[in-house]
């Protein structure tokens, strides 16, 4: 199944590429073919980490925003995974809205998921309902409260943003929480999730126990992402 995945939130810090990189690594793990794109202009994290399937791109030009569409015609059958940087939502919903995107997605067959990631802040709630009010009916919400970010989410559970968000369908999921020294370690060395768990022998290594942890969180993380329709 071909799907483009644009992964939101619109708030910086929210854990967007982090997101990104754990689908990615599952698509890889999966053997899905895909395409990674990183909009963020000033840390490229995406790119960082998994530099052979994601490439940047220039959300405000739709030179840029093209490129994402146009990975379908070298492989309609492949997935898109799209880390949007903060503040692009006004862009994204342009350039969609100027082409007819979601139309041509259909007529192509390809999944949209618009993925919403957030901390457990009131803001976080407020732009899932500017969200699900800008594109209405046709993608799949994918409202992802990442622990992370937060512990309680009882603002999102309590929200109308998200029951207006699940009267479409939406999917709402948990990312569970890597301990702090492990992803610390990972993002300071630019380190894939495999590399993190597979590497023993090299200088920046995760130790032993880290390495098991990286692999379980993994693991829950696919769990979650095999409900889904990506």
């Amino acid at each position: 199944m071909a799907s483009i995945n644009f992964i939101g939130g619109e708030k910086g810090g929210v854990g967007k590429s982090v997101t990104a990189r754990a689908l990615a690594q599952y698509f890889i793990d999966k053997g899905t073919a895909f395409t990674g794109f990183d909009t963020d202009r000033s840390h490229h994290s995406f790119n960082r980490f998994y530099a052979d399937y994601a490439s940047p791109v220039v959300v405000d030009r739709y030179e840029g925003l093209d490129l994402i569409a146009s990975a379908f015609e070298d492989n309609p059958q492949q997935s898109v995974i799209v880390d949007l940087a903060a503040q692009t939502s006004a862009p994204l919903a342009t350039w969609i809205k100027d082409a007819s995107l979601m139309e041509l997605f259909a007529e192509m067959g390809v999944t949209v998921n618009l993925w919403h990631v957030m901390d457990d802040g009131r803001d976080a709630v407020d732009l899932l309902g500017r969200l699900v009010d800008s594109y209405g009916q046709g993608p799949n919400y994918v409202v992802v409260q990442n622990h992370g970010r937060g512990s309680d989410f009882v603002l999102l559970r309590d929200s109308y943003a998200l029951q207006k968000a699940q009267q479409h369908g939406a999917h709402v999921i948990e990312l569970p929480r890597l301990h702090d020294a492990c992803m610390r370690k990972i993002d300071q060395n630019n380190t894939s999730f495999w590399k993190a768990i597979h590497d023993k022998d090299s200088s920046d290594a995760l130790g032993m126990l880290e390495r098991q942890r990286v692999k379980t969180w993994l693991k829950n993380c696919y769990d979650v992402f095999d409900k889904l329709p990506v």
